[in-house]
């Protein structure tokens, strides 16, 4: 590590940096949600695009095809988004409910498993019932480290709504992308696949690197892996044309 990243780091641990730090509410990261959508959105549309030149449709085809998806898809996965978001916190709420009747009717009860919790951290002794007492005195605090440590939940949780339509903005924006070349006048469908293709794949290429440098991790791996699995997800849909094309003598238009 270089010196002035170690002294950047040193720094950030200072009491009253930690302090502020810690005092700031846990923000909220819908990367994952814009990865999903960006990566989703450029295997439907160019996998419609794959599929419709492997069978011999003309570009107008696969452009209302991929239009169709991007929007019936990109709404689709944003719903799905949000629901599995919501339903995760109603999930927890059920469960704070549920520990929050127990506090109130065998007080004693959950006490017990909050010593055993962390008597199994190594805590005990006089130690072990100052923890206790601390935490529950807080009602609030007490419930949330149940959920925390019995059940092993998180007390934070992403805006629905938020990843919902990051999911859709990142779906729409990036799907776009390889249905441009079918709106270029004057391109025989040959040309027009082969932009299309190399857009995607560009695309794909470009989400595995956003990754990689956001979760700190190998740059050129990522990129190749994102890339790997869109191809191979154009590859199949191309090959279904293709197939499909020869079984019912589909005429190339």
């Amino acid at each position: 590590m270089t010196r002035p990243a170690s002294e950047t780091l040193a720094s950030n641990h200072l009491p009253e940096r930690v302090r502020q730090r810690l005092l700031r509410k846990p923000g909220s990261s819908h990367v994952s949600d814009a990865v999903l959508g960006a990566i989703d959105g450029c295997v439907t549309t160019f996998a419609v695009v794959a599929g419709a030149y492997g069978a011999g449709f003309p570009a107008m085809v696969a452009l209302v095809l991929g239009f169709a998806n991007l929007l019936a898809d990109g709404f689709s996965m944003a719903v799905s988004n949000y629901e599995s978001v919501r339903a995760q916190q109603e999930y927890v709420e059920s469960i704070r409910r549920t520990e929050e009747n127990h506090i109130e009717q065998i007080p004693d009860g959950e006490r017990e498993e909050l010593r055993q919790i962390f008597a199994g951290k190594g805590f005990q002794g006089a130690l072990l019932e100052d923890i206790l007492e601390t935490i529950t005195r807080d009602r609030v605090l007490w419930v949330d480290t149940m959920l925390q440590e019995e059940y092993g939940l998180q007390t934070t949780f992403l805006n629905p709504w938020k990843a919902g339509g990051t999911t859709f903005v990142a779906f729409l924006a990036v799907g776009v992308i390889p249905l441009l070349p079918m709106l270029v006048p004057g391109l025989d469908p040959a040309r027009q696949f082969l932009i299309s293709s190399g857009l995607a794949c560009v695309m794909f290429f470009a989400i595995g690197m956003l990754k990689s440098l956001i979760f700190s991790r190998p740059v050129l791996k990522a990129g190749l892996q994102t890339l790997l699995t869109g191809g191979t997800a154009a590859g199949l849909a191309y090959a279904a044309g293709t197939v499909l094309r020869s079984v019912f003598g589909i005429e190339a238009l």
